[in-house]
């Protein structure tokens, strides 16, 4: 071998081996998996990291979001308690202004009794005044049965009219009867509709009601009751007829205008 190819292969021995040599580094071989970890928990702190950040950027500018939240709770718990007392004072209200309502029905309801009793004793002062002065009258017939206070009214719906009266018994000495007056009552009513005159009387053939226009008494009786025209018609006069069981001649009559 020629000297110059020793010393090319020398140099290329010592440019591998020796202080020229390249350097060689040994690493520890880690797995694939681990790796992956090791990036899954960089990337989870770096996030936790960006968080902390923001949040503290935000407190930095003076808005905080945990303080946000606890002031927004406390909001809606206190619209929740609002719309709760809300609720009970309109209970409280609706359960007053039934209590209201009832009272002023009852005191209605008492005012209108007060009303009509206080008209049912006046009536009845009147009836006694009246049968007061018959009785105490010498001039009246012993055998002649009367009619009193007699009156014919409109009542509230148009064509029909309330009437009442005052019949008193024949008298006889110390008001004492043996029997009762038994008969029956009948109206006869004039009137003008549609520019003619007509009658009509009640009860008539075949009327339910006319059992309210029997009569029975020993004394005295007070008679009541209503009857009904045509809304067209206009009543002038009604008469009252009494007629005793077993006659057909009226015992006693009287006539009202209106």
């Amino acid at each position: 071998m020629s000297w110059f190819a020793r010393g090319s292969l020398w140099w290329k021995l010592r440019q591998r081996f020796g202080i020229a040599a390249p350097r060689v580094a040994v690493h520890t071989h880690i797995p694939w998996y681990w790796r992956w970890v090791g990036i899954a928990v960089l990337l989870g702190l770096s996030a936790a990291s960006a968080a902390w950040i923001y949040d503290a950027g935000r407190r930095f500018a003076g808005f905080d979001r945990t303080e946000a939240d606890r002031e927004l709770e406390r909001a809606r718990a206190e619209r929740d308690a609002a719309r709760a007392e809300l609720e009970r004072l309109r209970a409280v209200a609706n359960a007053a202004d039934s209590r209201v309502s009832i009272e002023r029905t009852a005191q209605q309801k008492l005012a209108q009794q007060i009303r009509v009793l206080e008209q049912d004793n006046a009536r009845v002062r009147e009836e006694l005044a009246t049968l007061e002065s018959m009785l105490s009258s010498d001039a009246r017939n012993a055998n002649v049965l009367s009619i009193y206070r007699f009156k014919v009214e409109a009542d509230l719906l148009p064509g029909e009219y309330r009437y009442h009266l005052l019949l008193l018994a024949p008298n006889t000495p110390n008001l004492r009867r043996d029997r009762e007056f038994n008969g029956r009552l009948q109206l006869v009513v004039s009137l003008t509709e549609g520019g003619r005159n007509a009658m009509m009387s009640f009860p008539e053939e075949g009327d339910p009601g006319a059992g309210a226009f029997r009569l029975a008494f020993k004394y005295f009786r007070r008679v009541e009751g209503s009857f009904r025209v045509s809304p067209k018609a206009h009543v002038d006069s009604v008469q009252v007829r009494v007629y005793e069981t077993g006659s057909d001649q009226p015992r006693a009559t009287q006539t009202a205008t209106l």
